[in-house]
């Protein structure tokens, strides 16, 4: 999901930059853009990558075996509606994030449109694309009350608007599901990785923040509740994150980590694929920092940027049929295995609680260090949020004397956080679905052999996630690499791909 990231200050003179991920030189004078996901050295292995994927890959089949003879628990699915909770219009809140809001898209229309001196980008591609869902994880969804555009949509679920504008005092029937969460969803995912080079730019983020705001506002007149529920993107993706927090905050699910889990998804296409999208998202950003992608890139297409953004478009659509497909055919397997009779969509409808977990620690592992840097910038833009000749001057260091530390923490260290962090919930995704299994299964032994296919397809996806976070961060011994940290000019940011390389 990454799309900006800082640099330390230094001078670079006004020439085309090389955007390593995506094969193209980027000539936008005086600052070139990087395309990049880890900054400083890359971490030499002191064993072949191989040793950590399989060595990953056999703690999960401990932990496995380890549960396989274990009660499935005692916490039963709680049957709450899976929708995001309503809410009404805070008096404080509501005002509050909307003025806020509306704000941050002002300043990326009317202020500078260098990409790291203009804070609706930082605001939103760092703090609300990562930052929120990270915080959601960790601590619940608190974001209802905040969220500007749900407000949007409770202002515009009024009966008096609606009989004023519609004539009408019922909201329309929502019978499409999660449906256009996933269409958003999937527009928010090619905005970060594929037309990035004009998403980035602080008018296009004012621009999208006001009419996605103005699109939510309408279709709450129009909708009601069934659009806050199950349409508005953000509200779905902060409710989805924050099923594994440990508060609450007014969501049905014990107060506990993953307690919101305990509440069953909707047994639906729509729901299935958006909850997967959370993984797949992710999947794509790390499939592109591979050096492989980026040397096919380079051989197929060239500096031909029209075709390298079709080909991430498509390849986007086909990697998400692909893990579907996967994935439905585990959990039908899974199913029959156990002597359950469940559609194949019930079936992984019912293993999709497994399955956040991953995604979350693979969020943790693919962005933290993205964060950690790109969070940075925010302090000496709050001196200048974005215009010449800013008539308030804050002191160091909320100024332009601020200088970025893109090595806060080494690579080592987010090389050996990632393979706990993706290890750790892969073992927490193998209990949850022991869980799930033993509850929906005729008899013991069925309910036994009902867990082999999800094991395999767990153990397949720890390895597979800890080859992806490897290739920007590491190199095995004696293995040459010229990929390093670029050095942009001050305050330019870098765009999350892989890391940089010369032009």
């Amino acid at each position: 999901m990454s799309l900006l990231a800082l640099a330390a200050p230094a001078f670079l003179p006004q020439t085309c930059g090389f955007a390593a991920a995506a094969s193209r030189p980027t000539c936008q004078a005086p600052h070139p853009v990087y395309l990049a996901h880890a900054f400083g050295a890359r971490y030499e292995l002191p064993i072949p990558l191989f040793l950590f994927v399989v060595g990953g890959a056999l703690v999960v089949v401990l932990s496995f075996m380890l549960v396989l003879r274990t009660p499935g628990g005692s916490a039963p699915e709680i049957p709450a509606e899976d929708a995001v909770p309503s809410l009404p219009f805070g008096r404080v809140s509501g005002p509050l994030s909307i003025l806020l809001t509306a704000l941050v898209a002002l300043v990326g229309l009317t202020g500078s449109q260098e990409i790291p001196e203009n804070i609706a980008p930082e605001t939103f591609w760092v703090f609300v694309w990562i930052g929120v869902p990270l915080s959601c994880g960790l601590l619940g969804d608190w974001t209802r009350p905040f969220n500007a555009f749900a407000n949007l949509g409770r202002l515009g679920d009024s009966t008096r608007l609606r009989k004023l504008v519609l004539a009408r005092t019922e909201p329309l029937p929502w019978r499409v599901g999660w449906w256009p969460a996933v269409a958003l969803f999937v527009l928010l995912v090619l905005g970060e990785l594929v037309f990035n080079l004009h998403t980035t730019v602080p008018a296009f983020v004012g621009g999208a923040l006001l009419a996605y705001g103005v699109l939510s506002l309408f279709l709450g007149l129009l909708f009601g509740q069934g659009w806050l529920a199950r349409g508005e993107v953000f509200s779905g993706l902060f409710n989805a994150w924050g099923r594994l927090g440990y508060f609450r905050f007014g969501a049905p699910g014990r107060r506990r980590f993953t307690g919101g889990l305990d509440v069953p998804f909707e047994a639906s296409a729509s729901r299935v694929v958006f909850v997967l999208l959370l993984l797949v998202s992710i999947n794509f950003d790390g499939l592109l920092a591979t050096p492989q992608w980026a040397s096919y890139e380079r051989r197929t297409l060239g500096v031909d940027t029209s075709g390298i953004d079709l080909l991430r478009t498509g390849s986007l659509l086909v990697l998400v049929a692909v893990v579907l497909a996967v994935f439905v055919a585990f959990a039908t397997a899974s199913a029959r295995a156990g002597r359950d009779t469940a559609s194949p969509v019930a079936a992984l409808a019912r293993l999709l609680p497994s399955l956040v977990p991953i995604a979350f620690g693979y969020l943790i592992a693919h962005y933290l260090q993205y964060l950690l840097t790109n969070g940075q910038l925010i302090v000496p833009l709050i001196g200048n949020p974005g215009y010449t000749g800013w008539p308030i001057h804050l002191p160091d260091p909320f100024n332009d004397s601020f200088e970025i530390n893109r090595t806060l923490l080494p690579n080592s260290f987010y090389w050996y956080l990632s393979v706990i962090v993706i290890v750790a919930v892969h073992v927490i995704a193998v209990i949850l679905a022991h869980r799930a299994l033993l509850q929906r299964a005729t008899d013991e032994h069925s309910a036994r052999r009902s867990e082999y296919p999800w094991l395999i397809a767990m153990v397949a996806y720890t390895a597979f996630s800890l080859f992806l976070i490897a290739q920007p961060l590491t190199q095995e011994k004696n293995t040459a690499t010229t990929e390093g940290a670029g050095t942009p000019t001050p305050h330019s940011l870098i765009r999350a791909g892989t890391a940089p390389s010369g032009p």
